[in-house]
């Protein structure tokens, strides 16, 4: 009996761990049967019905995912991914279109990097589009009259770029610069999004793309720093710390700050304050 308790124990770990690379790699209806699959054998698997639901939302398939989540509330009452979940799906209404189309940016583009990224928190955020995204999925700058618009792969309109922000991202990407933005994290009322300097063209070498007088809500970091994922949805690990990479060394007698930047479907990225010899 004990052996029998460990083999199924073993798959079922083996059928989640499949079931988080299918989500991460985008492959939302293979993780649809997958979890599906995993519920019929574990019918008390309330990391299975939330990842179900997550997929499903993925998929534009918002009654079924209604579904998922409040099976987990059923099993856990007191689960808070399936309570924000079905909080966001409330948001969006029964009649609500399908997802759009969307590209998820890799964790590693969330890396913190000094004068080359920054978060900052979309004014006049348009939620009925804005409820139909998680955090990840990649987004587009562009100017529209004296404002930097954020907007979907598709064309919708997000949001717009703090003002002072985005007139300083404006001049700069009139002079070549690139950038690349994703959703950070959002709630039933605020967006916010990350945005990484890619490319910086030789007319605008020495100028920082986010100096720290630019915004309030950016701080920034250089190496030396240490960056965790936890994931609420359990996508990317079933243990309660998640994946974690190692810090470059810190001197001994130096203790870092550190904060957390949490976005909404899922993902929590801790960010180690370097020593401020490094800033300067």
């Amino acid at each position: 009996m004990v052996f029998q308790a460990e083999d199924r124990a073993r798959a079922k770990k083996q059928q989640a761990d499949a079931a988080i690379q299918m989500a991460l790699q985008g492959r939302w209806s293979d993780a649809v049967q997958l979890n599906r699959n995993i519920v019929e054998t574990f019918p008390t698997d309330v990391d299975a019905y939330n990842r179900l639901g997550k997929a499903l939302t993925e998929l534009g398939r918002y009654a079924e995912a209604r579904e998922s989540y409040m099976k987990a509330l059923e099993l856990d009452s007191l689960n808070s991914i399936a309570r924000k979940n079905l909080a966001r799906l409330a948001a969006l209404g029964e009649e609500a279109p399908p997802r759009a189309a969307s590209q998820k940016l890799s964790p590693q583009m969330f890396i913190e990097e000094m004068g080359k990224t920054g978060v900052t928190l979309l004014m006049r955020p348009n939620m009925d589009v804005a409820a139909r995204m998680t955090a990840g999925d990649q987004v587009a700058l562009q100017q529209v009259n004296a404002s930097l618009s954020v907007q979907t792969i598709t064309g919708e309109h997000v949001g717009d770029v703090e003002p002072k922000l985005g007139q300083r991202l404006i001049k700069l990407m009139e002079g070549g610069n690139e950038y690349v933005a994703a959703i950070q994290a959002l709630d039933d009322t605020q967006v916010r999004v990350f945005i990484r300097e890619t490319f910086q063209h030789a007319s605008q070498t020495g100028r920082l793309s986010f100096p720290p007088t630019v915004m309030e809500t950016f701080r920034p970091y250089t190496k030396g720093r240490l960056v965790r994922q936890d994931d609420d949805d359990g996508y990317f690990e079933d243990t309660e710390d998640g994946d974690e990479w190692e810090p470059a060394a810190e001197p001994e007698d130096h203790e870092p700050a550190s904060y957390e930047l949490s976005t909404d479907s899922g993902t929590r990225i801790e960010v180690r304050e370097a020593d401020e010899e490094d800033e300067e």
